[in-house]
């Protein structure tokens, strides 16, 4: 009998992180100050983090050592299991073998911890004694939240408000891990205020949630700001998903030749496959497809332009390369939160410009519809940011029944949707919209984007 679960041992948690700056073709373009437009420096960053973690952004290393107070961390849920969707495959009568990774089984229900517990332990080790961030769906604050109690970090979460008021359990479970937590925008920061000046019924966006807690950490003493994506030691914090994921497919000789991922950020899907992407840079299985999934109702990677642009709405970040949709962009109130910035990983975007990974786009309906006939068949409801991944991996699934091949197929399963019901229930008495984000609108804040 085929393996359904692949695991491994504890002691098999990786003692490293994978730097895939080590083997890109050409360097990262450098982020720039947000004021001078130059090249950013090591001081620049460290008045926002401790730097531990700034050394790890700026470094080419191909290894870098996960402490072992880390890894103590990790083993309350890591190693993650690797499952085949055996059930699935055979509803959808395809010769794919479907695979996923489910990081599910964490405290806070995502992957999101991978990076957090690294973050607080390395600005405990600095003195700091505060940590101040923003979160969407709220998936990284819970995590940021989970990760400063066990160090004894004190944690400001500024939550997206239309998260705030969609997902009360998120809050909650950030409040018991002892986080204070404000709807964005809000009148605590000169950015807040500001905002809500010009547009009171605001119902935010990660980019002015992440101008909040920057403000907030630059102005206190003893604070960080605390970042859940799209830098490049969040990713490879991240890593530890991905090289967990190879020694699993090794222990069942198998390598993929489709992976799916959902893209806010990018730091999941980064973490799963750059180990891979690793593989195909080095000329190694250059066949294999790898595919960011956002939503059309936020389509960086698909309707963005490969630009500078600030990282946040108030132009306080580093300005940094990246598919951007500008950084003033406002998204719908979509369930899926977490896939809600204008931008994604400087990292994964470099690779999707030089073609090495690939980007598709879907609407929130067909998606919650691929999330639902997963959950009927093998058991778990994703969070609505991974319900992008499924429906691309049954997609890809389908089409194999077409042509008869027999793909291997695999999809990043980032989290659960245990606090997301009222999505699944709006759809399911059929309420959610598909909202495509009107082109024009992109324009316009596209032709804000800094002179560089």
């Amino acid at each position: 009998m085929e393996q359904i679960k692949i695991l491994l041992d504890e002691n098999e948690i990786p003692k490293q992180w994978y730097n895939i700056q080590a083997d890109l073709p050409t360097p990262p373009k450098p982020y720039l100050h947000p004021a001078t437009k130059e090249p950013v420096k090591a001081e620049d960053m460290a008045p926002v983090f401790p730097m531990e973690l700034i050394k790890q952004e700026m470094s080419t290393e191909r290894w870098i050592p996960i402490p072992e107070e880390v890894r103590d961390v990790y083993r309350l849920w890591r190693p993650t299991p690797l499952y085949r969707a055996k059930r699935l495959e055979e509803k959808l009568n395809t010769p794919a073998k479907i695979y996923y990774k489910w990081e599910g089984v964490s405290p806070p229900g995502s992957h999101k911890p991978n990076t957090a517990v690294a973050q607080a332990y390395y600005n405990m080790k600095e003195g700091v004694e505060r940590l101040a961030t923003e979160t969407g769906a709220g998936q990284w604050g819970s995590a940021l939240a989970f990760g400063t109690c066990l160090f004894d970090l004190d944690c400001t979460i500024y939550m997206v408000k239309i998260s705030y008021e969609q997902k009360p359990y998120r809050r909650i479970l950030m409040e018991i891990w002892g986080a204070e937590v404000f709807p964005s925008p809000t009148k605590r920061t000169n950015v807040g205020k500001k905002i809500l000046e010009k547009d009171p019924e605001c119902t935010g966006s990660l980019g002015i949630a992440i101008s909040e807690a920057t403000e907030d950490a630059v102005t206190h003493e003893g604070t960080k700001y605390s970042l859940g994506s799209v830098l490049n030691h969040v990713l490879l914090h991240q890593t530890v998903e991905g090289l967990e994921l190879k020694k699993q497919f090794e222990q069942i000789d198998v390598y993929p030749d489709y992976m799916f991922g959902c893209v806010g950020g990018g730091s999941n899907f980064a973490g799963q496959c750059f180990p891979f992407v690793g593989d195909k840079l080095k000329g190694e299985n250059p066949d294999l497809q790898v595919i960011s999934c956002e939503p059309t109702a936020c389509p960086t990677l698909t309707k963005g332009i490969y630009a500078y642009d600030y990282g946040d709405t108030a132009m306080l970040q580093p300005i940094a390369l990246m598919y951007t949709l500008g950084h003033d962009f406002v998204p719908p109130p979509i369930h899926a939160g977490g896939l809600r910035y204008h931008g994604d990983a400087p990292l994964l975007c470099k690779l999707t410009y030089e073609g090495y990974m690939g980007a598709v786009a879907y609407h929130q309906n067909p998606v919650f519809e691929a999330a639902t006939l997963f959950a009927q068949t093998e058991g778990f409801v994703v969070a609505p940011e991974t319900a992008h991944c499924v429906k691309a991996a049954i997609d890809e699934a389908r089409r194999c029944k077409e042509t008869g091949e027999e793909k291997i197929i695999f999809f990043a399963n980032s989290g659960h949707g245990h606090f997301d019901l009222a999505a699944y229930d709006a759809y399911h008495n059929g309420k959610l919209v598909d909202y495509e984000y009107p082109i024009d609108l992109v324009k316009q804040s596209l032709e804000k984007l800094p002179k560089i």
